[in-house]
């Protein structure tokens, strides 16, 4: 499923999640207090941040209503500062009202992993590559995958289906050689193997896997591994990955850092939403 199509499902089951079964008329206080007005509304940044998900809001008002118009004011990536409007919205006050926090909530949270992303990028200064996880929340790693990019980091498989990568729990009493053998003997694409010490490392290089994930390595591991490695087979490095010390990780040599914290542990970044105009139609 590509994002246009995890952006409009994402957004009816919200709206479906917020408004009840029926969207139309879900919203019982707009209902009651809002009559047949048309309106305008602004959504502002409360916070600094790099944006995403705009066009998973602008889904939500066009789940809503086809009549609505959305007018974005920034593209998805662009850096926006406290007190910057990001969005336009016109139309029929009570769907503006009804789509409110659900466009919200997503611009919050996709915000939040972009954001993230980008300073884990910063940290490593160009010498290795930031990829997320799977550690995503259900129904929602589309998206959350596409706001990674947006900050400037890259996606890991997206799911099970698309990638081989062998872990632990695989090698549970099985030869970590014979597994490779068999996986790239099923001719899917790139075998990754995660390996936790040096001569896992060994056999994976001479088992000619395509990468190695070295999991939870010391940084004076992480180098003599990289140096092993090296013209043979790609590495990346996972496990315990921060802000703090992702510049030293770099720093020794790997090719590719993984980060479940980008997904995982974002912290939202905050907008808000205000009506700027009514008028009775």
């Amino acid at each position: 499923m590509g994002f246009v199509e995890s952006a409009k499902l994402a957004a009816r089951n919200a709206l479906l999640e917020d408004l009840g079964p029926n969207i139309l008329t879900g919203d019982i206080t707009s209902e009651s207090v809002i009559g047949d007005e048309c309106g305008a509304a602004i959504i502002v940044a409360k916070e600094t941040g790099v944006i995403a998900g705009l066009p998973v809001s602008e889904a939500i008002f066009a789940e809503l209503s086809p009549e609505i118009e959305w007018q974005p004011v920034f593209e998805d990536g662009t850096q926006v500062q406290v007190g910057q409007t990001v969005a336009r919205i016109k139309g029929d006050l009570k769907v503006i009202l009804k789509g409110e926090r659900c466009a919200l909530n997503f611009l919050s949270h996709l915000t939040g992993i972009a954001t993230l992303t980008k300073q884990f990028v910063e940290e490593t200064q160009g010498r290795a590559k930031i990829f997320d996880t799977r550690k995503t929340i259900p129904g929602l790693r589309i998206l959350e995958k596409y706001a990674v990019q947006v900050g400037g980091g890259h996606n890991h498989r997206i799911g099970l289906f698309d990638a081989i990568l062998i872990k632990d729990n695989h090698l549970f009493e099985r030869d970590l050689a014979t597994s490779i053998e068999a996986a790239k003997a099923a001719q899917a694409g790139l075998v990754e193997v995660e390996v936790e010490t040096i001569e896992q490392l060994k056999v994976a290089i001479a088992s000619k896997a395509d990468i190695v994930l070295l999991d939870n390595m010391e940084i004076e591991e992480i180098k003599a591994a990289v140096q092993l490695a090296k013209g043979k087979v790609e590495v990346e490095v996972s496990g315990g990955i921060r802000l703090n010390n992702v510049s030293d990780i770099a720093e020794a040599g790997p090719d590719r850092i993984s980060v479940g914290a980008l997904t995982q542990s974002a912290r939202a970044v905050d907008f808000s939403m205000t009506v700027v105009s009514r008028e009775s139609t």
